[in-house]
């Protein structure tokens, strides 16, 4: 069985979701039989790339809401975070294009280490606030992965994966996902959304059924 997880860098609940449906694979006992890969999305490609701002600054003019307002939106996607143990933090966080964390990434799932890049940016940019905008940064983050400081300082500063980054967003709009978190099951099952892990749990069960019929 394959599943197919598309997400973005700076999507809250995409890493809800990535958690939920974590559990849901701990549960399935057939886990073993279970590859996952992790395709890139963006959710606002025209943002700017190059420049990091502060995130609840620009979800305030994104969606013409207050401060106040932002803040207490933010404020309880934080308490949905903390039920599955991940502490965000808005107040210091940063907006960004994740365009060439998608490209990093890419590159990680080259050499074995998708899942593992996906995770540490995730964490990097939601719990630990740090500056994803930032090619020093990124590199940082590429060499605790285990990527080559050099190779991806290079694909940072060329277009390397930039067609793979593409694709892989076309191919979730074929496959109907408009948004993200988006799961898919052996191009069979769809899964919308950060959902409870008892729907990710029933959606793995169908699919082996599925597959070993």
């Amino acid at each position: 069985m394959q599943v197919e997880v598309w997400s973005d860098i700076v999507c809250p609940w995409c890493y809800i979701g990535k958690r939920r449906f974590e559990t849901a694979l701990e549960q399935f006992e057939h886990a073993d039989q279970v590859e996952v890969l992790w395709r890139s999305f963006q959710l606002d490609p025209s943002y700017p790339r190059g420049r990091g701002e502060p995130v609840r600054d620009a979800l305030a003019a994104k969606t013409g809401a207050s401060r106040e307002q932002v803040r207490a939106m933010t404020a309880q996607v934080e308490k949905v975070a903390a039920e599955v143990g991940l502490e965000y933090d808005f107040e210091n966080g940063f907006m960004v294009n994740t365009f060439d964390v998608h490209r990093l990434v890419h590159l990680a799932q080259s050499r074995g280490l998708g899942t593992k890049a996906h995770e540490r940016f995730m964490h990097a940019q939601l719990v630990e606030a740090k500056d994803l905008s930032d090619t020093a940064t990124l590199v940082e983050l590429a060499v605790e992965i285990g990527l080559d400081a050099a190779e991806a300082r290079r694909v940072l500063e060329g277009d390397d994966y930039a067609a793979q980054v593409r694709e892989d967003g076309a191919a979730a709009q074929r496959l109907g996902g408009n948004g993200v978190p988006f799961f898919v099951i052996d191009r069979a099952f769809g899964i919308s959304g950060a959902q409870p892990v008892e729907v990710f749990a029933s959606a793995l069960e169908k699919a082996y059924r599925a597959a070993s019929a």
